[in-house]
């Protein structure tokens, strides 16, 4: 759904031209840095990249589920530090409030995320519950009129710049599985929360990724996502509903710059008197990529436009992460196999960058295993 062409088709323009004129000429120093210069940042928040998925009462863009897909394939063609600088502002870090949050909850956090001038991050992950997301260990006891929470909090995206957590926690003792987890809303200020360094990581410098700490941590009944307990489960499938067709556009991009870099490199480097382009098992592995992005695309578009509808994506947006995912894989795989030895020299070319960058897709926001498995399982489902 796209409310206003005209409109729409003027901010799409303004996204391509901060990806080229902006950010593709810093990719290199944000590699070497390991970190978005903060004037870059500041550039982020004026142009608004980090409310588009924030509804206009709270001052974001509210983008639909077709307008933030098709920003995303846009934005995701530079260096996937950018997008992840404002990625979790557009996702993960305020679906949640925006789904579920308070009246309250919603006039007090989501200006600020929208504006850009609060990070936020989701924090569900923990030592011992990652694909298998309902093992929360993370407590949560009632003390008065505050929550304290107890426990650690892994692999989050922004965790080490954040300004605002949203946390799943067990606040019924001796539960199991989704049943008694509640969510919070928890700021860096709170007593008690601590985040890590940030990791070392295979790929993705300039996205800090790090650990959460939760040591009686002290926080207010209010903070309660929602004003519930036990719906904290439900709240992250909510979010992560949405935000698995967001991350499958997210990954069709950085596949639509790898084939771009590599036809490039293809009509332009010669062997045996002629472009590599013009050699038909090269000419192969183009074919392929083309295909195979076309599809990510069609089929990403059509479960936005599910969503837009009021449909139930459960199955749709799960596809959609386990084939743009891995088809970003394959694309990575044949565009570094068109450089050649250019391709593995970092020195020669930044398509080795990027091959280790998109590696993470395939892993967060459910590996591509456990995505295989709630296909089958929706698919089976019907069948009854």
């Amino acid at each position: 759904m796209i409310r206003d062409p005209q409109w729409f088709e003027t901010f799409l323009g303004s996204v391509r031209q901060f990806v080229s004129e902006q950010a593709m000429p810093l990719e290199a120093q944000v590699e070497q840095d390991d970190q978005v210069p903060e004037a870059i940042v500041q550039q982020m928040r004026d142009q608004g990249l980090f409310g588009w998925s924030i509804p206009t009462a709270y001052g974001g863009a509210g983008l639909t589920t077709e307008e933030l897909v098709l920003a995303a394939l846009e934005l995701s063609q530079c260096s996937v530090a950018f997008r992840a600088r404002v990625g979790t502002n557009t996702g993960i870090g305020s679906e949640g409030i925006v789904a579920d949050g308070t009246d309250v909850q919603k006039q007090h956090y989501l200006p600020k995320l929208a504006s850009g001038q609060w990070t936020g991050c989701l924090a569900v992950t923990e030592p011992e519950a990652g694909s298998e997301a309902t093992n929360v260990q993370t407590s949560a006891r009632r003390e008065g009129d505050h929550y304290i929470l107890n426990g650690e909090k892994c692999y989050i995206t922004n965790a080490p710049i954040a300004d605002v957590f949203t946390v799943t926690a067990r606040t019924q003792p001796g539960t199991t599985g989704a049943k008694g987890v509640s969510a919070f809303i928890v700021d860096r200020s709170m007593p008690g929360l601590s985040t890590s360094a940030p990791y070392r990581k295979m790929g993705q410098a300039g996205s800090p990724v790090g650990a959460v700490y939760f040591k009686d941590c002290k926080v207010p009944v209010g903070n309660l996502l929602g004003g519930v307990e036990g719906q904290g489960f439900k709240t992250v499938m909510k979010t992560l509903n949405k935000q698995r067709i967001h991350l499958a556009a997210l990954s069709t991009g950085p596949a639509m710059r790898m084939l771009a870099m590599a036809i490039e490199h293809t009509r332009s480097r010669e062997q045996f008197g002629q472009p590599v382009a013009n050699y038909q098992l090269v000419q192969a592995m183009i074919a392929d990529c083309r295909t195979e992005i076309y599809a990510a695309r069609s089929m990403i578009l059509e479960a936005a436009r599910q969503r837009d509808r009021g449909e139930d994506v459960v199955l749709e947006a799960s596809m959609c992460k386990y084939f743009a995912t891995e088809m970003c894989g394959r694309v990575a795989d044949r565009c570094v196999q068109m450089f050649g030895g250019a391709g593995y020299i970092a020195d020669h070319s930044a398509i080795e960058r990027w091959y280790r960058d998109v590696r993470l897709f395939r892993l967060y926001e459910g590996t591509s295993q456990i995505h295989q498995l709630n296909i089958a399982r929706n698919v089976l489902a019907a069948a009854r």
